[in-house]
């Protein structure tokens, strides 16, 4: 049986949450509260394995509670629940130590799963942040991608061609043979490589061509 804690300041919220935990034969809602001090007074008394935490609420708020709990010798897995979708607080929830982000219009069979899964230890995000958290994470990811292409492009042909090289795990040596040219070559190449990008050693130039795709 996992055993649950809710805590938030409208009560009427709590017994409609409270009415579709308890209708799940293996989770049971042990305790209630209306603030954050509540959350942290109902962890100690009954162990909770899961609590459920409004975000906004008078006094302690559920972020700040979240970090308190997380704290605890033996925390129990939190579970933050909002009416507003915002990165921000996605961000400031996880950072807090909550294994859970779900939006107080979640469908009962989506919030019972949700418990089941951050019980078992696994993560859970709101369907729509975790869509706009991969879109982020996909627009950084070609920013950055565009950015090292950027700057790669004041080499030569000849020098984009030993950076890939370098950017695949290549030595001087390996890089002359592959390329056909010499040893001294290539180093050469290198030297000019670095001093053009502004680098200090050839890891970095890998990096760079790395973030650019070039390998």
């Amino acid at each position: 049986m996992i055993s649950i804690v809710l805590v938030d300041d409208e009560q009427l919220v709590r017994s409609g949450l409270r009415m579709i935990l308890d209708s799940a034969p293996d989770l049971r809602v042990v305790g209630e509260g209306g603030d954050g001090a509540d959350a942290l007074r109902l962890a100690g008394e009954l162990e909770p394995d899961v609590i459920l935490l409004d975000i906004r609420m008078p006094g302690t708020d559920g972020l700040t509670a979240a970090a308190a709990l997380a704290a605890l010798p033996d925390p129990p897995k939190i579970i933050l629940l909002t009416t507003f979708d915002l990165d921000e607080y996605v961000h400031r929830a996880l950072r807090a130590g909550a294994v859970g982000f779900l939006l107080k219009d979640t469908p009962p069979r989506d919030l019972i799963a949700a418990v089941r899964t951050i019980h078992e230890g696994n993560a859970m995000l709101a369907p729509s942040v975790t869509k706009r958290m991969l879109e982020r994470f996909t627009a950084s990811a070609a920013n950055g991608a565009a950015e090292a292409a950027g700057r790669l492009g004041v080499l030569s042909e000849r020098e984009r061609a030993v950076l890939s090289a370098v950017a695949r795990g290549m030595s001087n040596a390996e890089a002359g043979r592959t390329l056909g040219m010499r040893e001294a070559t290539v180093k050469a190449h290198v030297s000019r490589i670095l001093s053009k990008l502004g680098l200090s050693n050839r890891v970095q130039a890998a990096i760079l061509a790395h973030d650019a795709g070039w390998a």
